[in-house]
């Protein structure tokens, strides 16, 4: 292959081609609202848009165009969403706690459903399913046990798939089995985003961009948030930076864990090749700790492949080369397609792997998704959104457990490299 790059590569996200970042009137300031959302991914938009419908002044913020971040750069699944599995939350948080946080991630999915349908957002949505494939025989022996060991109502009907039977949902010998679970989802994260928008400006919440904040502070039952284009005074502020969260709210960078997820897509492949390797058009993850997620593009014309590439944060085309090696090792027959795009998001983890939400001294926030937020940040929003507007019905089990940080930890994850190289020696010998 001349080039691993075609003629018209972009380092942009795929899901820009279609849906460019949006371009928001330069409108002056408030010089006061109700609600001020630091923020304007799919968290703060969904919180906005609650506290605006429900007749509060709300004004969003963003040091970028809106959804410049994550939320037009992940790669569109939908899943129930949560890390820990049901045994590990229990035996934490007790039964009751336990299962009401796992339901909280069907909750997510279902609801992300509902509101994509009743507010008619053109995106893609579809229940397309995910295989969740072993890439040991020792993986797939515990992900049938964790299957079979699911309680009722949490179990979303999942199905285990025997080695012998993957080749319907991939093209591909590299995997040992796997989970095939049917009401997974995936869409088109930037027209999810787009949609979101608009009706969030016609609930009558502001939005704007290139506006970073730089400051906060309280002044009686206000906020003072100054801001690159001036200062706000509002009577509730949100917190909705995700991965970008920094020094503005040191208390939550302490608690974030900043990781760098890198996604390529390839050039069209040929419709017969991509029914070989794909032939439902559904999405895959692996077993691995360090873990790829791949899908067909909505049109069914390109491989959509992600994941952690290095030990430490690289650049789009460092990755695209160790993205595409992968990719290429577990689709031989795509070892000289070209790629179009290579790009990169920043998600948030957190030290117990679970998204959380609340208020600390006064800010509202959720944040933490882990790298599955694409449901849970529109549900935890909408949620945050809906207890600033004094909805107390709409507590999560998500705000009563403790967001936990580590000693000396300021943000920065030194221990980030040497984790990464652990977990992929890891997963090289389970």
């Amino acid at each position: 292959m001349a080039s691993l790059f075609s003629e018209d590569f972009s380092s942009e996200p795929y899901w820009w081609d279609a849906t460019p970042r949006p371009v928001t009137e330069q409108q002056e300031l408030p010089s006061s609202v109700d609600v001020l959302v630091i923020g304007a991914g799919y968290t703060g938009l969904h919180a906005a848009l609650q506290t605006a419908r429900a007749g509060r002044s709300t004004a969003v913020i963003d040091a970028e165009a809106a959804g410049w971040g994550c939320s037009s750069r992940n790669g569109g699944q939908i899943s129930t969403s949560l890390k820990p599995n049901y045994d590990t939350l229990v035996k934490k948080y007790g039964a009751s706690t336990g299962l009401a946080i796992a339901l909280e991630g069907h909750l997510a999915l279902r609801w992300i459903e509902e509101f994509v349908t009743e507010e008619h957002i053109s995106c893609d949505f579809q229940r397309n399913g995910r295989f969740h494939a072993a890439h040991s025989s020792r993986a797939f022996a515990q992900l049938k046990d964790k299957r079979e060991a699911m309680p009722p109502g949490i179990e979303d009907q999942a199905v285990v798939i025997e080695r012998k039977d993957q080749h319907r949902y991939i093209g591909s010998d590299a995997y040992h089995g796997g989970i095939f679970h049917p009401n997974y989802a995936s869409l088109d994260p930037a027209k999810y985003h787009a949609g979101l928008l608009q009706r969030t400006i016609n609930a009558g919440a502001e939005i704007h961009g290139h506006c970073a904040a730089k400051n906060i502070k309280a002044s009686g039952d206000k906020y003072k948030v100054q801001t690159a284009r001036g200062e706000i005074i509002a009577k509730d502020v949100v917190i909705a930076t995700n991965g970008y969260t920094g020094s503005l709210t040191p208390w939550l960078q302490r608690r974030i864990i900043p990781i760098g997820s890198y996604i390529i897509a390839t050039e069209a492949v040929p419709a017969e090749l991509m029914q070989q390797l794909l032939p439902q058009q559904i999405n895959i993850t692996d077993s691995r700790k360090v873990v790829y997620y791949y899908r067909t593009s909505p049109d069914n014309k390109r491989i959509i492949f992600g994941g952690r590439v290095s030990h430490g944060e690289v650049d789009t085309i460092t990755s695209a080369h160790a993205l595409h090696r992968d990719l290429a090792a577990l689709f031989p027959a795509l070892k000289n397609t070209q790629i179009s795009h290579s790009w990169k998001g920043t998600v948030a983890y957190t030290f117990d792997e679970l998204p959380h939400m609340g208020r600390h001294d006064g800010l509202h926030y959720a944040m933490g998704y882990c790298g599955s937020g694409v449901s849970l940040s529109s549900y935890l929003g909408m949620k945050l959104g809906l207890q600033v507007a004094c909805r107390a019905d709409n507590i999560s089990a998500l705000n009563h457990i403790k967001h936990p940080t580590r000693p000396l930890y300021r943000g920065n994850p030194w221990f980030l490299a040497p984790s990464v190289a652990y977990y992929r020696w890891r997963d090289k010998h389970s």
